[in-house]
């Protein structure tokens, strides 16, 4: 859902050369004690410069925190829920805290008949990159089947969720995205919050200016949104 390819990591072989000392080897990543254990990706280092998250013993896991993302369309309300995803609460709220999301663009649209996203949380705007660590799935387990799927495993995101896009298991980092329209999903993507009607409204806007199209493509229903989308700040709600 990420819209990248996960990356390979290519790892060489060390090679001893009598009388040559041997490269060092790299220190492993840093992974945060607590139960979350946010972990350093070396090989994917972050977009923009951030620590890691704090991770405390006894994760927040009750209420509701309001962020506002003000953009370039409107305002996006969003309020999370500490208790569907405990640690992906707290690392959005790390990410707003230190400005990680502000000035950066929603690089991608779907307007398929069953996937209906926009995603953003990549400064680099490219979809290919995040905060410089990953954590683990807080996978939903409540979402209803996705109308007409007899075998139960396409579950529906309805308009107005919230949830992590990814690169394949354990890899959430900063990047969303926001359901404007009902879309057909395997419940593999972690669902931490809502969308605000005032959000839906901008979102509708959004979505109504279509797909840019490219040469390859006259008519996309996939890539770029027409009607640029910018975070200009992600606050939490006072």
């Amino acid at each position: 859902m990420r819209g990248v390819v996960a990356l390979a990591v290519v790892v060489s072989a060390a090679v001893a050369v009598p009388g040559v000392a041997s490269a060092e080897q790299p220190p492993p990543p840093k992974v945060t004690k607590g139960p979350c254990q946010y972990t350093e990706t070396p090989d994917d280092p972050a977009a923009r410069p951030v620590p890691l998250p704090r991770d405390p013993k006894h994760t927040p896991s009750r209420g509701k925190v309001e962020v506002d993302l003000r953009t370039s369309q409107g305002t996006i309300g969003l309020t999370l829920d500490r208790a569907k995803a405990p640690c992906t609460v707290q690392s959005f709220l790390h990410l707003t805290e230190h400005h990680f999301y502000d000035f950066t663009t929603c690089h991608r649209l779907t307007a398929y008949p069953t996937l209906k996203v926009l995603q953003c949380g990549d400064p680099s705007g490219t979809g290919e990159k995040g905060p410089g660590y990953k954590y683990k799935d807080e996978l939903p387990t409540d979402l209803p089947n996705y109308p007409g799927d007899t075998t139960g495993t396409r579950k529906l995101y309805a308009r107005g969720l919230l949830a992590m896009a990814n690169a394949g298991p354990a890899t959430n980092g900063s990047q969303f995205f926001l359901v404007y329209g009902d879309s057909r999903l395997l419940p593999n993507y972690t669902v931490f919050g809502t969308v605000d009607h005032r959000g839906l409204t901008t979102l509708d806007k959004v979505a109504a200016g279509g797909v840019k199209p490219t040469a390859e493509d006259p008519a996309p229903v996939d890539g770029t949104p027409v009607r640029t989308t910018t975070i200009r700040t992600a606050r939490v709600a006072c």
